[in-house]
Parts: C-alpha cells; structure tokens; sequence
C-alpha cells in the first residue's frame, strides 16, 4: 500500500525528473489577489506568469499545494462528511508548462506516472476531452494524442460539453479545452455505462482524477478566440482520491490522511466508526475534515472571528463542534483533532509543528466560547419549533435567526443544517436584512485587500530598483519613472504630488511592518521632499511626496537623502520588536507568535497570539530581558542565506510574510529572525525600552505597545509629574499614592454604599406605604404606578420587588427622573401572573411614552427615555394596559 506521503514526494520527484521546479506550497490566504477568499487551486500561485504580468527563471513547475474550497461556486460545505470525497480542504498536485510544453507531453506525463509510477490499473480508466460547444472548437487534436497514448478505443476517450471541459479565467483573458482522467472506484467490473452519474455517497463509481488544461486561446472583448503565441499547460490531481486508489478504498475518510483523524473523533465520542451513513458516522467525518482545515488555517495565522476569512474560519469550526455535541461530547475536543493532523503532517508542512501550542489554543478557545451558548441557541431553536408546531410554513423569523448568530453565535448555515434536521426553513433575506443594520451600526467592514494597480505591475516588469540603504543613508541616482495621479509622467512641477522611481535608492519601503523612510530626493532643477516609501509590488520602490520647488525630469540624474534622525529611531524600535518577541515567547509560551507589527519612529507594536492578558508581573520580566540584552551591548549580526539553512538554525519566520529560497536573517543575543528590516549596530543603541500597554484587539490575537529611545524616557518622565502630582493631592510621598488613594477609594466606596442604605430606607418607610395606598384593583390583579426620587437603579428594582412581595398577585411599575430629565423605568410581574401579563411587553409600551425603549424577562424588565415629561402620563398608562 502507498501511503500517501510517498505519492506526494513521488508526483514532485517524477517531475523533477522531468526538469520541472519544485516549487513549495503557496499560503492558503492569496496573495495580491482579493478576487479569491483562499487558494483553491495549483496554478492560483502561478496565475500572473500565466498571464505575463510576471516573470520566473523557469518554464516548468510542479507543485502539491494546500487548497481550500468553501465558498462561490466550489462551495460543497453542505457534502462533507456524507460523500465519501468532499472535503473544505484538500492538497491538489500539479504539474505546469509556461509556454515550454504542451498537450503531447502533458498527456504522456499523465498517463506515465498514474498507470507505471503508481501501477494505477488501464482497464480502470477513461479520459475526456472537449468535443466543441456553440463557437468553442472541438479537440480533436487531445483526442488523437490519447488514442495514441492509451490505445483506447472510441468509448473510452469521451466527448464532453464546455460545462466540464472547457477552462476559462474570466469572461475575457486565457482559456482553453480540457482533458480528464476519471477512475472506476469500486469493487466489480467497470462500467463505462454508468459514466457521467454522480458516484455513490460511498464513493462506488467513476471519480475524476487528474484535470489537464490546455490553455491555448486568448478570448478578446469581442468574444474572439485568437490563438496563444505560447500555449501552457495547468494541471490538477487531488492527493486525497489517488491515496484512495492507491490504498484501495472507496472513501478518501478511510485514507491515511483522514482516517486517523476519524478514529480520534471516534475515540473521544466514546463510539465505533464503522463507515457508514449513519449520522454518527457521518458526524465523525465532518470534525476530521473541519479539524484538517482548521489547523492549517490557525498555523497560517487565521483566527477564527466575526467576517471574511477568520468568519470562514469560525463557520467551520462551530460546524464540527455542533457534530461533536450531537455525538454526544460534552467536553472540548476539536483541539485533539486538530493535533493528530499537526503531528500527522508536520513533517511535510512544517508550520504545523512550529505553531502546534497555537493550534490546541485556538481551536479549544473558540470551542469554550461556543459551547458555553450551544446548549442556550440550541434550546431556544427548539423552543420555536415547539411554538411553530401547526405552522405549515415554519420559517425562523429573521429577527430570531440574527440573534441565533450575534447572541449566541450560531452562523446561518448552520441554522439552516439544523432547521432541515427539525423541518423547518430560515428567513434568509429578514436575516440579511437585519445583518446588514448591524454594519450599519458599526461602520461594516469588507473582505479582501484591494487590487493593486496596473501601472505599478507594468513598471515592475520593465525596470529594477537596487535598495543600499542596509549600508548607506545618501545615494547618488538616476529618476527612470515618475508617477502622477496613477499615471506615468515626463516631469513633475513645483506643488504637485507624485512618486518617484530611482535606479538606486537608500529609502527603505515600508515592508514587513516597518514603516518607510522619510527624507529629500534633490535634483539640478528641483528639490522633492519624500513623505513616504512604499513597495506597491513585488520588488518595485516608489518614493511618495511633493515637489516644493523647480520642477524633476525623467532621466535627471538626482541626490537621495534619508532623514537620519527617523530612520536611527526607526532602528531602535525595530531591534527592540524582536528582543519584545523572543521576550514573550519565553514568558507566555511558544504559541505567542507574531501575528503583525507596525514600526515607526515614535513607537512599536506588536500583535501576537493570545487568549489571556498578560500579568503586570509578566510584563514587567519581559521589559528587564530586553533591557538586559541592550545593558549587555550585544552586537545586532545580518547574514543573507537559504531558507532551509535559516530555519535549521531555528529562525523565526512570521505569519503574513512571503518568504523566497534565500532570506535575510538578523540576530542579538538569542533572537534570530527572517527580517528584511534596518536595524542598530549593537543592542546598547536602543537605549531605552518601555511597554507602554497591553490589550486585546480581536479573537485570539493581542497587542503590545511599546517605545524606545527618548520617546521612551519622555514617556516615562511624564508617568512620573503625573504620579508627583497624584502624591500632591492626597499629600503624601509619591511611593505611597497608591496606598494612599486606595485608601480614599475604600472611604468612597462605604460612603455611596450607606448613601444606597438610606435611600432603600427612604423608599421603604412611610413612602413606601404611602406608594402601596395608590394601588388599584383591577378585577384579580393589584396594579401600582408610582413616581418615585430615587436615581439609583439597583434601590428602585429593590423597592419595586418589595412592593411586588407586599401587594401579590400584583403588577408593579416605578419611574424616576434625574437632573438631567432622563428617566428610568422599572415593571415587576408576580410570578403567577405572567402567564396573562408579561413585564418585557407591558414595559416597551411604557417606555415609548417617554421616548425611550426596554425589554426584559417575563417576570421583571426595565427601560429608559429621554422625555421627563411625560413620566406621569407613561405610569398611568400601565393600568389601561392592564385593564386591556
């Protein structure tokens, strides 16, 4: 049997063979391309040197890369778990051509590797091709290559339309036909008659295999199909359907790569797998699949959240922690999945293994949360099912369904999964409805990063920018581009905004966190102060800023000078980020890693991974280790080097970079990070290190805020006249203000609690009488509106309950106003009356007199208003609302 690890090496080792590059995995996140929520494909990586907007040093590639399928049209999410080979993610193999290749060699590569490097038996296979459709040519052309290849016979080289044979990117753009290899997957004789039917939920049938696309046509505006000057080759197997061939199974769950998965869910449910369609069986495979996903995505440094991918994120996971409660697991355990895949497949993606403590974090973290409202979202589900039982229609309002997921955390997909399991449909459009003013509240958000623009891609084809500010601050240079307004220029005039592209620069481009450089870029005719520097993309620099006099050519030749004084400061925060990093990490633990940083002259920021805040004590050690490095004036060491040799070295990467086969490293002391960054030469230059804050910015990650330098002892000698000043008012020793004020605090405290004790007393003596005396029978029920002085909320609940207590069975509603002419309302209901009369309803009636709103509990609710006018009219209404 082969395991699927020796058919991954086996498919790159074959190719390489072949004179193709072994290229690694691209992230699962896209990069610079916001038209894809995740990579769902090998050539996603490839896409721009497919379309000629970038260049490589080579022309054939292969690749086994990690892909996710969850949304538009591959959203199968609905399948995983009862099809035997649906999954959200996958690693899809591919080999490709660029121009060098074509439709001979592509076939024959195909047909060699599966039937004599895997043994994958002929008589099991057919291949398509595409047999033309409306303007769209036949492809006779693969048709004949297969014949050739396979010496099949017409019924085993299948025609088929444009639906599943034919590859477009878009509406215009590369396009061309495919071919298909497809797999009889089942225990009897092939039956070419059953080709084209979906295989059995047991995955019995034919299966698709290996995609190749033929990318030959250009297809214009017009809808032409003009011929590719060099045609390419794209291709796709997905290593999870060839370890089911290969290990001879049906199922991709009974594969080396998930079944271990599915026996831990197993395991931990206390139940037996057995392979079925059962729904435990069925429940077992979605937590092995979700688990699969959500490790890779953690260890790329995606956290589950509310929107765009960390949303994905979170649907996926609350999905398998749904199946494990109907499993019948009542303890967290998606994290124990998700460890079998780290430990598994750590030895292929080694990221796995580096950030292993951040996966078992996260993912128990976000299964506490959920299940702490599972159980609450599920009963109130119910509830409604048992309330809608003779509606025929039984729709989940939208109202009900977006609390579902903003209270209690239940994304709508999984509404809809549970509402098909106890019959009953959702309110979509009342959901989006009531979804989209919840954006409006909080000003929305927006998934994906914006496209960069064509006149930046074009100009980082055509010319190349030497960066030498690792060595120097002033360079002497030629301008090749200038920018106006998105837009090439010839010059650029006195007053007007643009950016600047040298041939040589010493202006670092913000990158990596690191904020660019600021400075005077000076020709014969002109001086241009640079305000920014940015790298917009791949290696191109442009220098941001305006023209403050004469007037800058193309082609003048120009003097470059960085300002000093920011960029030593700059320095000084960016050493001191890696000495913070290597601090955490060795305080709060190894899954404290990097999720983001900013540094800039002024300050430093760091974000990492993290559930719990850290203690004053915590951060206190890690301010005294980084200063003890800087004390020790180590010296701060960069070496350019493979990546492999780096990581061997135990270099730390960061999660959102993109790293090449040759990095720069930069070590002090014992921190060694791949970092593109300027840096001081010794440790001492940094000075001085202060944390200024620690918090929680979203769902798993926090921040660190810090500075160096005279930022920090400016920062430090204000904490100190604020102290001073503090010890001035509560006239002691600025050593003992604290004591001090926690002593004044205490004082305040007794005070307003025995300020509360005499205003209970008040509501509850005479006055208190007094308020009962003003009670009306309303046929079996003793109904109070009363206005009292009191502006504390917890003495009027009190005062209201005990009036409640005295007059039972009673309705009871007590209003106040402030100085201020806002009013507060308070509405208790005996128990035994809220059947008849709700205190929740009774109150928004009231509260809308006085302009305001509330809500509650049958037996108790509570409002507000703006409108101290009308107090009285709003108290008498409660009895006509009684008297009905």
């Amino acid at each position: 049997m082969r395991r699927s690890r020796e058919i991954r090496t086996s498919f790159l080792n074959y190719f390489k063979e072949w004179n193709h590059q072994v290229v690694a995995s691209a992230p699962l996140v896209p990069a610079n391309d916001p038209t894809l929520m995740f990579t769902n494909a090998g050539m996603v990586q490839f896409k721009e040197v497919f379309t000629g907007q970038e260049r490589r040093d080579y022309k054939r590639a292969c690749s086994s890369q990690k892909c996710i399928r969850i949304s538009g049209k591959h959203n199968d999410l609905e399948n995983v778990g009862v099809t035997a080979r649906h999954h959200t993610f996958f690693e899809m193999l591919g080999n490709f051509s660029f121009g060098d290749y074509f439709k001979k060699e592509a076939i024959g590569f195909a047909w060699q590797y599966l039937t004599k490097v895997l043994g994958v038996p002929e008589d099991r296979l057919v291949v398509t091709v595409f047999g033309g459709e409306g303007d769209l040519p036949e492809d006779a052309e693969a048709e004949k290559l297969w014949a050739m290849v396979t010496g099949f016979p017409p019924e085993r080289i299948i025609r088929c339309g444009a639906k599943d044979n034919f590859w477009q990117m878009g509406d215009t753009g590369p396009c061309g036909p495919c071919s298909e290899i497809h797999y009889y997957n089942g225990r009897g004789k092939p039956d070419i008659s059953l080709f084209g039917k979906e295989p059995g939920l047991d995955g019995e049938g034919w299966i698709e295999l290996w995609n190749l696309v033929f990318t030959q046509f250009d297809r214009s505006a017009e809808g032409r199909l003009n011929p590719l000057p060099a045609p390419s080759i794209d291709t796709g197997a997905g290593l999870e359907r060839l370890a089911a061939v290969c290990q001879g199974v049906l199922s991709n769950y009974d594969t080396d790569l998930l079944r271990p998965v599915v026996e831990k869910a197993a395991e931990i449910s206390g139940k037996k797998y057995r392979g079925t369609l059962d729904p435990d069986d069925v429940s077992m495979r979605v937590i092995a699949d979700h688990a699969r996903m959500a490790a890779f995505l953690i260890a790329e440094g995606v956290f589950p959240d509310r929107d765009g991918r960390p949303y994905v994120l979170r649907r996926v996971m609350r999905r398998a922690i749904r199946h494990a409660h109907k499993l019948g697991i009542g303890e967290p355990c998606l994290h124990e999945c998700a460890l079998v895949v780290a430990d598994m497949m750590g030895e292929d993606y080694p990221e796995l293994v580096e950030r292993r403590a951040l996966i078992e974090e996260v993912t128990r973290n976000e299964e506490e949360r959920f299940r702490a409202t599972l159980k609450r979202g599920l009963e109130k589900l119910e509830s409604y099912c048992r309330e809608a039982s003779n509606d025929k229609q039984r729709l989940l309002p939208g109202t009900v369904s977006f609390e579902l997921y903003d209270t209690y955390g239940f994304p709508l997909d999984l509404q809809e999964v549970i509402g098909e399991e106890l019959r009953f449909k959702v309110d979509r459009d009342g959901f989006e409805r009531e979804l989209e003013l919840a954006r409006k509240r909080s000003l929305g958000s927006k998934v994906g990063d914006d496209a960069v623009e064509a006149t930046y891609r074009k100009l980082a084809n055509e010319i190349e920018v030497e960066f030498v500010g690792y060595r120097v601050e002033t360079a002497e240079s030629t301008v090749i581009r200038l920018i106006r307004d998105g837009e090439c220029v010839e010059q650029i005039s006195e007053g007007q905004n643009a950016e600047i592209a040298t041939a040589i620069t010493p202006f670092y481009a913000e990158t990596g966190g690191q904020v660019g450089d600021k400075g005077e870029i000076r020709a014969k005719g002109g001086l241009f102060q640079v305000l920014d520097t940015s790298r917009p993309v791949g290696a191109l620099v442009v220098h941001r800023g305006k023209v403050t006099t004469g007037r800058i050519e193309v082609g003048d030749a120009v003097r470059l000078e960085v300002d000093h004084a920011l960029r030593s400061d700059t320095r000084r925060n960016h050493s001191a980020t890696h000495l913070l990093h290597f601090a955490l990490r060795r305080v709060a633990g190894d899954q404290a890693m990097q999720k983001g940083s900013l540094v800039a002259p002024d300050r430093l920021r760091f974000d990492y991974s993290g559930t719990k805040p850290l203690t004053r004590e915590q951060l206190n050690l890690i301010e005294e280790m980084v200063m003890r490095v800087v004390v020790e004036n180590k010296p701060v060491e960069t070496e350019v080097l493979p990546i492999s040799d780096a990581k061997r070295r135990g270099a730390v990467a960061i999660f959102e970079e993109k790293y090449g086969d040759i990095v720069r490293t930069v070590s002090m002391a014992d921190s060694i990070e791949l970092c593109g960054g300027t840096h001081v030469a010794r440790t001492g230059d940094i000075g001085l290190f202060k944390i200024i804050s620690e918090s929680g910015i979203a769902a798993g990650v926090r921040r660190i805020e810090a500075t160096t330098g005279l930022s920090a002892l400016r920062y430090i000698s204000n904490l100190e006249h604020e102290l001073l000043a503090v010890a001035s008012l509560v006239k002691g020793a600025p050593m003992d203000a604290s004591a001090k004020v926690d002593r004044l605090l205490q004082q305040q405290r007794e005070l307003t609690r025995e300020i509360a004790r005499l205003n209970r007393q008040l509501a509850s003596g005479t006055g208190s009488r007094d308020l009962a005396s003003n009670a009306r029978k309303i046929g079996d029920v003793t109904v109070l509106g009363a206005r009292v002085e009191v502006n504390d909320a917890a003495t009027l609940r009190e005062t209201a309950d005990r009036l409640r207590d005295k007059l039972a069975p009673a309705v009871v509603l007590l209003g106040s106003v402030d100085q201020e002419g806002k009013v507060m309302l308070v509405c208790t209901v005996s128990q035994e009356l809220t059947k008849s009369f709700q205190a929740g309803e009774l109150i928004k009636h009231v509260a809308r007199i006085v302009g305001g709103r509330g809500g509650g509990r049958p037996d108790f609710a509570q409002a507000g208003g703006v409108d101290g006018d009308k107090i009285n009219d709003a108290i008498e209404a409660i009895y006509a609302l009684i008297s009905g």
